[in-house]
């Protein structure tokens, strides 16, 4: 019976049946049949999600980055970034980084910002004078480089699945997400030094125009960044602000979405919340299961017999996590693999909220890895590019992240840092 089970999960998976069928099956499966408890054990730790600390700030979130792709908001925050730094060497790649990573931060979904941010930047870029093997790696990578800012979604699914604390994990990203965006904009610069790609003139009537269509839109980072930041308002707050000011100045203010529309978005985003509820309500009661196998223990035991050190550990876990990226989407790595890796990582002494951070670093550098990396498959459909050809296009961006990631991985106080200044460490509780 064990393994008839087993092969109807497999090839349930393998004939795309949906992720939380799969998940709650194998929890179901493992209850009843290996650890013999009622499956009903599965069901309560489901419930559990109800209860689950900053789980409104999910569908808001979700919501919000829905309407702003709707609306013109991409539009004006590529002219706003054009009349502010435009005029830079690399200025039209530095707007991309940024125009990508609120993108990314506010939808959480790499997916999202390469078809309605990358789409628009690739023109512009061509037109700036830049390559077209430049340009095409340059909208993969950053597809993904703003997964580590408030309020990113991954980050609260993170905290959620892991135990962790939200607000230190947000508070953790800041520096680590910056030094990613500086350095794919550093290289951007050397290039278009090197290349002598023209620059904007630099204009003050160009940024009075662009901040007066923009001035609605640019008070909102700084307020939930600030609010976050600063304690003043928790992450649930955070995201019903958030929904409740683009939907005014979007709807009411700009009226660039009508009512019409504006309930077809509620009712899109309700339908990629419930996808994510069920997946994550489902995959708690796997980590229950596992917590009953004792996987956990016997992972610690495996990884403690073949690496005898934190160091060697860290790059195993980043090889392992690299490899998991390029063929799980993020939510479902955070959802099936966090809960496996968290009291391993515990056990060679890496603070939870630091190991946050890699993990989702490691995510964020997956999806540009060959062979079957989402922002490459996603890039190569949206732009008609071969998928081959693409491997070539990202591998400089690909090496730089790589090294990125080793210097966020192996320098804790780039997490950690921001987290002590502000005095947000707490104890960790390991449900």
């Amino acid at each position: 019976m064990n393994i008839i089970f087993t092969i109807i999960i497999i090839l349930g998976a393998l004939a795309g049946a949906p992720l939380f069928c799969i998940v709650g099956g194998a929890s179901m499966f493992i209850f009843h049949f290996i650890s013999h408890v009622d499956i009903s054990s599965s069901i309560i730790e489901m419930c559990r999600l109800a209860n689950a600390p900053g789980i409104m700030a999910i569908p808001l979130f979700v919501l919000s980055g829905y309407i702003l792709v709707a609306s013109k908001a991409s539009t004006r925050l590529v002219s706003l970034s054009n009349a502010f730094i435009g005029w830079l060497p690399g200025g039209a790649v530095i707007i991309t980084v940024i125009a990508c990573s609120f993108f990314t931060a506010m939808t959480g979904a790499s997916g999202v910002t390469i078809i309605a941010i990358a789409a628009l930047m690739l023109p512009y870029l061509l037109k700036e004078g830049y390559s077209e093997r430049f340009s095409m790696g340059l909208v993969s990578t950053t597809g993904s480089i703003g997964l580590l800012f408030v309020p990113s979604l991954p980050i609260i699914l993170y905290g959620m699945v892991g135990q962790v604390d939200i607000t230190q994990l947000f508070i953790a990203g800041a520096i680590p997400g910056i030094f990613l965006c500086v350095v794919v904009s550093g290289y951007g610069s050397i290039y278009a030094i090197i290349m002598k790609v023209p620059k904007i003139p630099f204009s003050f009537k160009k940024i009075k125009q662009a901040v007066w269509e923009s001035k609605w839109e640019i008070p909102l980072p700084f307020i939930i960044v600030a609010g976050i930041y600063s304690g003043f308002v928790t992450v649930v707050e955070a995201a019903t602000l958030t929904a409740v000011y683009v939907i005014i100045t979007e709807c009411c203010i700009y009226r660039e979405i009508k009512f019409s529309r504006l309930m077809s978005l509620f009712w899109e985003s309700t339908i990629m919340t419930g996808a994510i509820l069920c997946v994550l309500a489902a995959a708690m009661g796997l980590t229950n299961a596992f917590v009953d196998l004792h996987m956990a223990e016997k992972i610690m035991e495996f990884m403690q017999t073949h690496f005898h050190s934190k160091v060697t550990f860290l790059l195993a876990l980043n090889a392992f996590l690299l490899v998991v990226g390029c063929f799980l989407e993020i939510f479902s790595a955070i959802i099936v693999i966090a809960p496996l890796i968290i009291p391993v990582a515990l056990s060679y002494g890496i603070d939870p909220v630091h190991l946050g951070i890699i993990f989702l670093t490691n995510m964020e550098v997956s999806y540009m890895c060959p062979p079957v990396g989402l922002n490459l498959l996603l890039s190569s459909l949206r732009f008609r590019v071969p998928i081959m050809k693409l491997y070539l296009f990202v591998l400089p961006y690909l090496l730089i992240m790589i090294i990125a990631l080793l210097i966020i991985t192996y320098f804790p106080q780039m997490s950690m840092w921001l987290v002590d200044v502000l005095g947000a460490r707490k104890e960790l509780i390991i449900m």
